[in-house]
C-alpha cells in the first residue's frame, strides 16, 4: 500500500468513526473557553497575536484572551487551502502531481524569492514551498467568476477576486478573519461545502506537518508585509489548518499575528499555534 493510499484510508476512517459517534453521542452545546493571555507575554514580545480553535468533537471554542478575531485580512498563502481544492474540483490541475514549468521571462524572480520557487512545480511541491507563482498560473486559467462563486457559496471572507487579477488574495482584495478561517475549514471538513473525498484527501496529503500517537497536524503558513512593499518593516501573518484524531472530529484553528519583521513572525507563527493546542489539551503536550 502506498503512503496516499495509506493517508486516504486514515482520512475516511477519522470521518466515518466521526459519523458513527454522531450517531451514539448526544451533541454538545456550543461554549468558549478563553486562554488567557498574560502568562505568555514573554513569549509575544512586540507581537499581536489572535487565536481560536474549535473542537468539533465537542463543539467548544477556544480563544486567546484578547483576540480580535472578526476583523478581516488578506489571506496570503493560507489561501492556497481553497485554491488548491478549487483547482482540484474545476480539473485546472488532474491532481498533485500535476506539473507546471516555470518561465523565468514571464514569472520572473524577485530578490526575496527562495531557491525552491526557481524551479518547476507540482501542485504538490507548490503547496508545500508556497510557491506563488505556480498559484497565479492557477488563477489565469480559474477565472475571477468562479472563484467569487465558489468563495461566496463557501461564505471565504468577502469573496472578492477581481476580473484579471492573478493575486487578489496577496493584495488585500481578497479579506477574511480569524473567525472565518476556523468556520471554512470547518464546513469543509464537515463535509458541508460538496468538496469531493478525492480534494480533500489531495489537502490532507499537502498540507501534513506532524503525527504523533496517531495524531496528525495539517496547516498552512502565510504572510505579508503590512505595509506594501516594505520588506523591512513589519510582517502579518497566519498559520491555519486542522488536527486529525482517531475516533474523533476533527479540530480546526487559525492564528494570525503581526510582528516587526518578518523573522520575528516566520518560525513564530506555527510555534504558537502547536503551543496554544497543547494548552487547550487539543495536541498531546509532546507533540513536535
Amino acid at each position: 500500500m502506498t503512503a496516499m493510499q495509506k493517508i486516504r484510508l486514515g482520512w475516511r476512517f477519522v470521518l466515518l468513526a466521526a459519523a458513527l459517534l454522531c450517531l451514539a453521542t448526544p451533541s454538545f452545546a456550543e461554549t468558549t473557553r478563553t486562554i488567557e493571555r498574560a502568562p505568555f507575554a514573554a513569549q509575544l514580545g512586540e507581537r499581536t497575536v489572535s487565536f481560536l480553535a474549535r473542537d468539533l468533537e465537542t463543539s467548544v471554542s477556544y480563544v486567546l484572551g484578547g483576540s480580535d478575531i472578526d476583523t478581516r485580512h488578506a489571506p496570503w498563502s493560507t489561501f492556497k487551502i481553497p485554491n488548491l481544492l478549487i483547482a482540484l474540483e474545476t480539473g485546472v490541475a488532474r491532481d498533485l502531481d500535476a506539473e507546471r514549468r516555470w518561465d523565468p521571462a514571464r514569472r520572473p524572480a524577485a530578490s526575496y524569492w527562495p531557491r525552491d520557487w526557481r524551479r518547476d512545480q507540482t501542485l504538490r511541491t507548490a503547496f508545500r514551498r508556497s510557491a506563488v507563482w505556480y498559484f497565479r498560473d492557477l488563477a489565469m486559467e480559474i477565472g475571477a467568476g468562479r472563484y467569487r462563486a465558489t468563495l461566496g457559496d463557501w461564505a471565504y471572507g468577502n469573496a472578492r477576486a477581481d476580473d484579471g487579477s492573478d493575486r487578489f488574495w496577496l493584495d488585500r482584495s481578497l479579506q477574511i478573519s480569524v473567525r472565518e478561517q476556523v468556520d471554512f475549514l470547518a464546513r469543509l471538513l464537515q463535509g458541508e461545502l460538496g468538496v469531493s473525498p478525492t480534494a480533500i484527501d489531495a489537502l490532507v496529503e499537502a498540507s501534513f506537518a506532524g503525527r504523533l500517537d496517531g495524531v496528525r497536524l495539517h496547516g498552512k503558513t502565510g504572510a505579508g508585509t503590512v505595509m506594501p512593499g516594505r520588506f523591512n518593516g513589519a510582517f502579518e501573518g497566519w498559520y491555519s489548518g486542522f488536527i486529525l484524531r482517531p475516533g474523533q472530529k476533527p479540530v480546526v484553528f487559525s492564528l494570525f499575528a503581526e510582528a516587526p519583521s518578518f523573522r520575528l513572525l516566520r518560525d513564530f507563527r506555527m510555534d504558537f499555534a502547536v503551543y496554544l493546542l497543547k494548552q487547550a489539551g487539543l495536541l498531546d503536550a509532546a507533540f513536535p
